[in-house]
C-alpha cells in the first residue's frame, strides 16, 4: 500500500482505546492529560486500534503505550525512532506515534530524533517537555532553564536550554507545532498532525509535579491566558488578547514586535496573516522570547513533501520490475565452487 492511500476509518469510542493496566503516574502529572486527550481524539480520526502502534523510549512519558488499547512499543533509551522507522517500512498502512519527553529525545535520543525528521517519516512524534528528568529524579534535561537547581546542577544549571521547536526547524521537520498538557487545544493540534503526510513534531508542555511544578503557569494558567498564549490558525491573523494586540514583522529589524489593535482594525496595525507554509516566519514564533511577547501556541509551521517510506518502498518496487525471484539463481551468480566428500560427490 502506498503511504498516501488512506487508512478506512472505524468507529470507537474513548473506552477503545483505554487498556485494563493501571494508569501510574504521579497524582497530578501533566500525563494524564496528555493521555486523555490523545484517547478522546482518536476516535474522532476514526483510528483503527488494529492498525495503530505507539512507540516510545524511556522516561515517565513511555509508560504511554502500556495505556491506550493498541500496538505499542516501549524501546529503549532515546530510540524510538529507530523502530518506528522499521515498523512504518515493514507495514506503511499502520498509523505510527511516538511518545518521547525532552531528555529521552532531545539527550540521548537526539541523534535519532534529528534523522527521523529529516528522513520525513510518516508519523506523529509527541515530545513532552516538563524541562526536567522526572524518572530518574529530578536531574536537569537538555531544555532546563538557566538557574535551575537540580540533583546533578544544586547552585544552578549554567546550560543554555535547548527549544525543541528550533531543533526540529533545523533537522528539516515539516510540520512543528506547540501545546500544553491541560489545554483545551490540544486536540485540535493532535487532530492537524495526524492530517500531515510526514513527520508532525509536536512539542507538549507537561508539568511535572514533583520535580518541576508549575514551570509553565506562566502562560499555562487559565486567568489571563489570553495575554499570554498566542493560538495560531491558519490564514487568520496572529491575534491575542482579546483582540487588541497583535504580532507584526518589523522590516527594518527583520524581526517580529507586538503591535496594538484599535477598533478591532488588525490590517491597520500591521497584524501578520499566519502562513503555515512560511519557514521564516516559523522560526521566528519559535523563538519569540516569552515575556515582552506571548507564548507561541497551535501549528507553528505545516509544508508536506514526500515521505520516506514512499521514497524507499518505491525504489525497492522499481527495482523489482521486470525480474523473477529465483534464489537459487541468485546463489550461482558470479565465482562460485563446489566442495565434495571423500566420494567425490557434492558436500
Amino acid at each position: 500500500m502506498n503511504d498516501m492511500t488512506p487508512i478506512a476509518k472505524v468507529q470507537t469510542t474513548l473506552k477503545d482505546w483505554e487498556t485494563d493496566q493501571e494508569v501510574r503516574w504521579c497524582p497530578g502529572c501533566g500525563d494524564y492529560a496528555i493521555l486523555k486527550a490523545v484517547q478522546r481524539t482518536l476516535p474522532e480520526l476514526g483510528a483503527d486500534p488494529s492498525k495503530t502502534v505507539f512507540v516510545s523510549g524511556i522516561g515517565c512519558s513511555s509508560r504511554f503505550p502500556y495505556y491506550v488499547e493498541s500496538y505499542g512499543f516501549h524501546t529503549i533509551h532515546g530510540r524510538a525512532p529507530a523502530f518506528a522507522t522499521g515498523i512504518k517500512l515493514a507495514n506503511p498502512e499502520l498509523d505510527v506515534w511516538l511518545v518521547t519527553g525532552d531528555g529521552d529525545g532531545m539527550s540521548i535520543g537526539g541523534n535519532h530524533t534529528m534523522h527521523v525528521l529529516r528522513r520525513n517519516l510518516n508519523c506523529q512524534i509527541m515530545l513532552f517537555n516538563n524541562e526536567i528528568y522526572g524518572l530518574t529524579k529530578g536531574q536537569y534535561s537538555p531544555t532546563s532553564r538557566q538557574g535551575t537547581n537540580s540533583p546533578t546542577t544544586p547552585l544552578g544549571s549554567v546550560d543554555r536550554p535547548a527549544s525543541p521547536c528550533a531543533f526540529a526547524l533545523g533537522a528539516g521537520a515539516r510540520f512543528i507545532a506547540r501545546g500544553f498538557d491541560v489545554s483545551k487545544e490540544l486536540p485540535s493540534v493532535l487532530k492537524a498532525a495526524y492530517a500531515h503526510r510526514g513527520a508532525a513534531f509536536i512539542e507538549i508542555f507537561q508539568n511535572c509535579i514533583v520535580y518541576n511544578k508549575d514551570r509553565f503557569e506562566e502562560f499555562a494558567a487559565p486567568k489571563g491566558a489570553e495575554d499570554r498564549q498566542l493560538w495560531l490558525k491558519a490564514g487568520e491573523p496572529m491575534l491575542f488578547g482579546k483582540g487588541t494586540k497583535g504580532i507584526a514583522l518589523d522590516v527594518e529589524a527583520l524581526t517580529l514586535k507586538v503591535v496594538d489593535v484599535a477598533d478591532g482594525d488588525w490590517q491597520a496595525a500591521g497584524v501578520i496573516v499566519h502562513d503555515v507554509t512560511n519557514r521564516s516566519i516559523a522560526h521566528m514564533l519559535v523563538e519569540m522570547p516569552f515575556g515582552p511577547f506571548p507564548m507561541a501556541l497551535g501549528v507553528l509551521y505545516d509544508d508536506p513533501r514526500p515521505t520516506f517510506e514512499d521514497a524507499v518502498l518505491g525504489q525497492d518496487a522499481k527495482s523489482r520490475e521486470g525480474k523473477v525471484a529465483d534464489l537459487g539463481k541468485l546463489l550461482a551468480k558470479g565465482q562460485t565452487w563446489t566442495v565434495d566428500d571423500h566420494e567425490g560427490h557434492p558436500a
